[in-house]
């Protein structure tokens, strides 16, 4: 099997990487989204269960089918509206309005215009976009040697040191590195561990304007706009050529059928999609997909698991979550900035996005990606447009200076 051909303890590595950082940047804000929602612990294991399993397949059968890291997550800034706007909403209206945003999902993907809407976006404001996304990841990792020098300045160095030597495994090298480190210093926290695997808990979807209205729409917009669009935009600065439409159209199937179980929202990851696109999972892109393959397994096993996976992720300090991603992000940042300001004409725009990307302003609970995209767009069409109108006025002056003489 092909799989087994290009598979690379580089590329697993990146893969624990990917669900490391995404599970403990963000599993607190679900779990704070399934209290609000007056979720009992089985419900909430429920919910993880239901996410792991379908961030899991979504992320091995696609990247398979298509050989391209594809990365499914659950939608963060979905989680972060549901702990502010469901006030009043009862979980099985909730479930309600997770369907219908499902199925609003899919059609958008299937029908293909949320990928005539994306084939607009040219390259350099994408990756500009994608620069701006990944910089606090790339900041927080030097910020992180302010509480936990030793910890994290080791990983650099060693980072530093095997990018010279051998690069494919520098980020393993850190990885191991900062676990050694970690427990020397009892900093791994182990005592929560224990076997214990997820039940699944059905839960009838009941239908309700107030939902429909503010649950299901808010949530299909902001996982629209926050998520998808991203996560399109790091596939493309990378470099990979996919069909969009299914991969939407499949992560809403996806969630359509795990909803009931606690599946708010799956969509195309973005910066943890990145670590499995970039060098650290292998020098060679064709073979990063296994990248993306391993992350989905690790889903899979928080699926099963549930709880017991968890604590195994939580376990890890917060600095060294931190030195990990930003060390592997490095090269995506650096080529994202590099494909952002290659165009001179393109350069301005491309800057304003990455400007207002990685500014963090969030309004009308749509992330900075999206209004970093709209800013960089604007700046494209006036720069365009102004330029046409001034090609035209100077044609007629020249046109009328010819005709006086």
């Amino acid at each position: 099997m092909k799989f087994f051909a290009d598979f690379s303890i580089s590329a697993l590595i990146a893969g624990f990487v990917t669900v490391l950082v995404g599970f403990t940047s963000s599993a607190v804000i679900v779990f704070q989204a399934a209290h609000a929602l007056g979720a009992t612990p089985a419900e909430l294991a429920s919910w993880m269960c239901a996410l792991g399993i379908g961030m899991g397949l979504t992320c091995i059968l696609l990247s398979l089918r298509f050989r391209v890291p594809v990365v499914t997550a659950w939608s963060t800034p979905g989680a972060a509206m549901l702990v502010a706007g469901v006030s009043g909403v009862s979980m099985v209206e909730a479930v309600g309005a997770f369907l219908l945003s499902a199925i609003l999902i899919t059609l958008a993907g299937f029908t293909g215009w949320f990928e005539r809407v994306l084939n607009r976006i040219p390259t350099s404001i994408a990756a500009g976009m994608l620069a701006g996304v990944l910089l606090r990841f790339g900041l927080d990792a030097f910020v992180a040697m302010k509480t936990q020098f030793v910890l994290t300045f080791s990983m650099f160095c060693a980072y530093l040191l095997m990018r010279r030597v051998m690069p494919r495994y520098a980020v393993v090298v850190a990885l191991v590195l900062g676990i050694a480190i970690a427990g020397a210093q009892n900093m791994l926290h182990l005592e929560g561990l224990h076997l214990e695997f997820a039940q699944p808990v059905w839960i009838n979807p009941a239908f309700s304007l107030r939902a429909m209205i503010g649950v299901a729409l808010p949530l299909f917009i902001v996982t629209m706009a926050s998520q998808n669009v991203p996560g399109v935009a790091v596939i493309r600065a990378s470099g990979y050529t996919v069909p969009i439409s299914p991969l939407i159209g499949w992560t809403g199937v996806a969630n359509v059928v795990l909803a009931p179980f606690g599946a708010y929202a799956l969509n195309l990851a973005a910066i943890t999609a990145a670590i499995c696109m970039g060098r650290e999972a292998h020098e060679d892109p064709n073979r990063r997909y296994v990248a993306a393959v391993s992350a989905g397994f690790f889903y899979l096993l928080i699926g099963i698991f549930g709880a017991t996976v968890g604590a195994v992720f939580l376990a890890f300090p917060k600095e060294l979550v931190l030195a990990i991603a930003g060390l592997a992000l490095l090269g995506t940042i650096g080529n994202g900035l590099a494909s952002a300001v290659v165009q001179e004409k393109e350069r301005e725009p491309a800057l304003i996005t990455f400007l207002v990307t990685a500014s963090g302003i969030s309004l009308v609970g749509i992330g900075s990606a999206f209004w970093g995209l709209l800013a960089g767009a604007l700046a494209l069409l006036v720069a365009r447009v102004g330029r046409q109108h001034f090609t035209n006025l100077m044609s007629r002056f020249s046109a009328k200076g010819r005709s006086n003489s």
